[in-house]
């Protein structure tokens, strides 16, 4: 989470979702430069993920550019050490079962 602001577009948002009991810091200027916005969410409701799901459904929404890495299932233990490297640019990574 510290580091993710270093991949977000001019005039973009971080929206961080969850809890972490962790400090969170960041590189001002860099956070300025961006002129980005940050938001949090602790959670969504079940009815939000219901939308979501129907969007995604309806194709109003494609995910293609978001799911940058596939694996199976066994191939993760060797995938998720490459994933957290900054070079991998990892968006999204799907695991197949």
């Amino acid at each position: 989470m510290n580091e993710a602001i270093q991949y977000v577009a001019h005039s973009g948002q971080l929206i961080f979702v969850g809890l972490v009991k962790a400090d969170i810091t960041f590189h001002d200027p860099e956070f300025h430069k961006r002129e980005m916005s940050i938001l949090g969410s602790r959670n969504a409701t079940r009815e939000d993920f219901e939308q979501v799901l129907s969007t995604l459904r309806q194709k109003k929404l494609s995910m293609d550019g978001y799911i940058t890495h596939r694996v199976e299932f066994d191939e993760l233990p060797t995938a998720i050490d490459q994933w957290l490297l900054p070079d991998s640019h990892v968006v999204k990574a799907i695991v197949e079962l």
